[in-house]
């Protein structure tokens, strides 16, 4: 073994600090080094390709990947040079597959036959199916429309049907109706035919999709985002949408107050997630689970009027814990485990 990982970061974005460098990439290269490892940051680039991969081949165990997809010119070759290091024995942290399955919002299709997600979640793949459907799912209540790609909310609408339609199959396309963006909770009105086409923006091009499930009005209640390093909980942030008729978003863009819990506090929710887990990980390609990644969670209620949590979607690209760098720590001793395929010694947190 050679001791050594390295951190893919890309050059430039909102997510780096003044140094160049995202702000708790760092402390898990000096978190490894205090544990007699060594690590380095090396900036990806379509350009740099072939080089990085020689040089990573060559001198790493594995590689941590810390970069937003987003802020690529192109993310196939990216996703393509972690598989190439992946297949030449270099341990991906994540593997790139996982944080495809983990990260694109239709794991919320492939895991509807379980009690996270509703079964009445569907995936539009082109627009044909999007056009051909949406409106007899609108039929049935208030949808929430869900792009794949995007942050902070952007291309992620809550739909309402403001027109008087009556008894009809499918919803006409010049029926009314009220669409909220959860980025800003801003409310544009338009017809179903113009929205539609609006958003054909979101299905075309690469990764191109669309999710439509059900709106959860008990959202306006609190959004749960569950932080994990890879299979231990680390903390519960509880977020609370503003107050308005509208509102729904839990972004802290949109003004929603977040409320940072341990996972104690939060006890049913998080065994029965950790439960969860060999099913989300059979479901979703059978991948190692990533090392930082979230799952977010919206309050529902059964059929017997109890609490219930629904899955709203899962992130593993590159979660930040800024707020909370002394992790670190705990992240170099995951490394090394998963690595050294021993578990850790401690966990933070027993259940």
């Amino acid at each position: 073994m050679k001791k050594h990982v390295v951190f893919f970061e890309v050059e430039g974005g909102t997510d780096k600090g003044l140094d160049g460098y995202r702000l708790d990439t760092l402390p898990m290269i000096e978190s490894l080094k205090k544990r007699g490892w060594t690590a380095e940051v090396i900036f990806y680039s379509d350009e740099r390709k072939d080089e990085i991969f020689e040089r990573v081949v060559r001198g790493a165990d594995a590689y941590v990947s810390r970069i937003n997809p987003g802020n690529l010119k192109d993310e196939g070759a990216y996703f393509q040079l972690l598989r190439q290091l992946c297949e030449f024995d270099v341990k991906g942290i994540p593997h790139p597959d996982a944080m495809i399955s983990y990260g694109t919002k239709d794991a919320l299709v492939k895991l509807r036959d379980t009690p996270l997600v509703p079964e009445d979640t569907f995936a539009y793949y082109d627009i044909a199916s999007f056009k051909i459907n949406f409106p007899k799912s609108l039929k049935n209540g208030e949808r929430v429309l869900k792009q794949n790609r995007g942050s902070t909310g952007e291309g992620i609408w809550r739909v309402q049907l403001t027109s008087d339609i009556g008894e009809v199959e499918e919803v006409p396309l010049n029926a009314m109706l009220r669409c909220t963006e959860a980025k800003d909770n801003h409310v544009e009105e338009h017809t179903l035919e113009t929205f539609m086409n609006f958003c054909e923006q979101y299905i075309i091009g690469e990764n191109g999709m669309l999710v439509d499930m059900p709106f959860l009005p008990r959202i306006k209640e609190d959004e749960i985002r569950l932080l994990m390093l890879h299979k231990t909980p680390v903390n519960i942030v509880h977020k609370k949408p503003t107050e308005g008729a509208d509102a729904f978003s839990a972004t802290l863009f949109s003004g929603a107050k977040y409320r940072y819990d341990a996972p104690e506090e939060w006890s049913a929710l998080v065994c029965s997630f950790l439960d969860s887990l060999p099913v989300i990980t059979e479901k979703l390609g059978g991948y190692d689970l990533p090392l930082i990644w979230t799952a977010d969670f919206i309050l529902d209620t059964d059929e017997q009027g109890h609490d219930r949590y629904i899955l709203g979607e899962m992130n593993c690209s590159c979660v930040g814990f800024t707020s909370q760098l002394s992790l670190s720590e705990n992240i170099a001793d995951e490394i090394i485990s998963i690595l050294s395929e021993v578990e850790p010694v401690e966990q933070l947190i027993n259940y």
